[in-house]
């Protein structure tokens, strides 16, 4: 767990906002690939407003990985 926030850390450090959206599933894996997006300061609006209309426009964030269902 030592290292679980360390793709996160550098935004809380400065303050940014960010969030993580599905992109897709690994083709061998099948394991979720997420990509992290980091706005201006006190910009949680724009960043929030780009992950919602990403995953209206994609259907990665509705699908389950095989392996939850395991």
């Amino acid at each position: 767990m030592y290292l679980a926030d360390i793709f996160t850390v550098s935004a809380n450090l400065a303050g940014l906002p960010a969030i993580s959206v599905a992109v897709r599933l690994h083709a061998r894996t099948d394991l979720p690939i997420g990509l992290q997006l980091t706005g201006r300061r006190f910009d949680e609006a724009t960043v929030l407003r780009i992950a919602d209309a990403y995953q209206r426009d994609t259907e990665w964030s509705t699908q389950t990985p095989p392996i939850a269902t395991r």
